[in-house]
Order: C-alpha cells, then structure tokens, then sequence
C-alpha cells in the first residue's frame, strides 16, 4: 500500500510518470478569468448564509446577487463557525443555475475529507474551488473546538491539482480527472508586505489560477502588491480579485477594524463615513471608489464582493461600474436570467 505524503510534499507517487496535461475547465468563469484578453472584469461574491428553510431559503437569498455576479462562494464554516456544509451549499447553487466556488478550508478537516469534499462536488458540476487555510477556531463561537491543519493553504492547492491531472494524493489514480478551476484567498494588506506576493507565487506554482484578495483599506498597500505581483510574472499566471465590503456605516468599519483578523481600517476611513449626513451613502461611495481604484490595478480580472448591506447594492455597483445585469449561468433554472 502507498504510504501517503507528508505535509507539504509533492502530489503522486515517487518516481511516477509525468502525469497528463490537466483537463481544461469550461465554464464562463474559467473563460474571463484565464482568457488572454477576457471580455469584462468578472464579479464574484460570498453566497448569503443559510442554514434552514431549504433550497427555496437560499434561492431567495441569492436571487438578487446571482443577475450581476458570475460566481457564487459556497463558504466553509466561514470565520470558525458552523453552518450548512459548503458541498451542500455548492450543489444547490448549481442546481438553482448560478456557479458556486467551493470553499474548502483545512482548519476543520484531514486530507481525505478535503479531497472528498472536492471530488464530491465535481460529481454534481462543480468545478470551482478556492483552497483555504482557515481561520483560526478562536475566531469563532466555537473555540474549544479541535484544529486539524492536516495541509495548508498552498498545500490543498496541490492536492486540488493532483486530481485534476488525474491522481489522489496517495497516487491512486482518478480516471477520467477533474476539469477544475483552482483558486485561493491572499492578503495584500498583511505584514510583511513583500512576502504575501511571494507566497501568491507559492500559491500559483502549485496550481491557483485566481486569487480573492482579502479587503484592503489602504489603497498604497494594494497598488504595493498589484505591482510587485505584475512584476514577478505572477499575473501572468493568476487573476487578481480584490476583496471590496458593502457596508452600511462607520459601525461595520469598526467592527472589522477591531475584530477581523488581517484587516485594518484607516482612522480617516472611518471618520469619513461617520462624518457624512448619510452614513449609508458615504459607505458605498467609499466602496464605488475601491472598486474603481481596483479594477485599475495591472492584473486585477475583476472583483470579489462582500455584501453585508442586504439590499440592491450589487445592482447598483455593477451598473455604476458599466457592468452588464443578466449574466450567463448554467441549468434550466437559472435565477441569473
């Protein structure tokens, strides 16, 4: 019997045959994202928490995203806490026409329930995946809970692209192999600055063709990164999208400044919404100008977008940034129709 790897080592067997070229992914994601000169910037978004009511709650739920992004993140137990599993989540995206990306985090889970998760998923048409390290478990509700950390970040991508050149991390073979669109999460706005584009390149050599970057509030640190990224050839390599909030008001920067782990929110930031006659305004024109400020970035593809306003704030961006409504997506039941 082949022993399994250590952490960290490469996919396959020792000694093994080159494996085969992977199979190319096909969907309209894939295409804009890997396209050499894609038609528009492509949208992508944290798909609204449901853990109840059934597939009719999340098709509800989704129904005013799914017109103007082109992916869905189907999130895994998000910020250490515990919800509707994210193959689960992910299927029923498929099923309701909009393309999930699986989130597959290691803080929960060892290298066989990772690679199940993700072979599980393909078996139902969903090729996208995002490989996450994960937050810590004190980050949630939870933390008394059990770390694994069986792999990394940079280590779930190989084994992500293991099975899409048609290997298990054992070597057992997958026959025919996965046709996936590997990504992963980074933080341009996290000390030490220049080693975050460094493991991008570390990210990318083992098999990410995107990258959600976490939300940046200072506009310096994420030229910083879009520059050094341009620079070392990882764009050429990896399609940027930068992270941007929709947020209500001062409260939400606060909150993010004080208790979300990698982000740090400007005391002038903060100050400039707080100040305005009209906090919720003065919060999605802050978020319309990172937006704008983004998509100028060298090798940014398009955007990632946290909506935690709840209302017709995607719409609104997506039009005030020429974007079109109505997206193509998969299945007869497409809510992006």
């Amino acid at each position: 019997m082949t022993a399994p790897p250590r952490p960290g080592a490469p996919p396959g067997r020792s000694g093994a045959e080159p494996p085969a070229p992977a199979p190319r992914p096909v969907s309209p994601l894939a295409e804009l994202l890997t396209a050499a000169d894609p038609a528009r910037p492509v949208l992508t978004a944290e798909c609204p928490v449901v853990d109840t009511g059934g597939v009719a709650a999340l098709a509800e739920r989704v129904a005013r995203l799914a017109p103007y992004v082109d992916a869905l993140n189907a999130t895994d137990n998000p910020a250490a806490h515990a919800h509707a599993s994210n193959v689960a989540i992910a299927i029923a995206l498929k099923g309701l026409g909009v393309e999930p990306i699986l989130q597959v985090v290691c803080r929960d889970k060892n290298r066989l329930a990772l690679q199940s998760d993700i072979v599980g998923a393909a078996l139902h048409g969903v090729t996208a995946v995002s490989c996450m390290t994960g937050d810590d478990v004190t980050a949630g509700d939870e933390p008394e809970a059990r770390r694994v950390f069986d792999l990394d970040g940079p280590q779930l991508i190989r084994a992500a692209a293991s099975l899409a050149h048609g290997r298990f991390l054992s070597g057992r073979p997958l026959d025919p192999p996965l046709p996936l669109l590997i990504g992963a999460a980074e933080n341009p706005a996290a000390p030490p600055y220049e080693y975050r584009v460094r493991r991008a390149l570390k990210k990318a050599a083992a098999g990410a063709r995107f990258l959600q970057l976490q939300i940046c509030y200072r506009a310096e640190h994420l030229e910083a990164f879009c520059s050094l990224a341009e620079a070392s050839g990882l764009t050429r390599r990896t399609a940027l999208l930068p992270t941007i909030a929709l947020v209500k008001g001062a409260r939400a920067l606060r909150f993010m400044d004080a208790h979300v782990p990698g982000i740090a929110v400007p005391e002038e930031t903060v100050d400039r919404v707080e100040g305005a006659s009209d906090q919720r305004e003065a919060a999605y024109l802050l978020a319309l100008e990172q937006a704008r400020h983004a998509l100028a970035q060298p090798g940014v593809r398009g955007l990632h977008l946290a909506d935690f306003r709840h209302d017709a704030s995607v719409a609104r961006l997506a039009a005030d940034l020429g974007l079109p409504a109505g997206r193509a997506a998969p299945g007869e039941n497409s809510l992006a129709r």
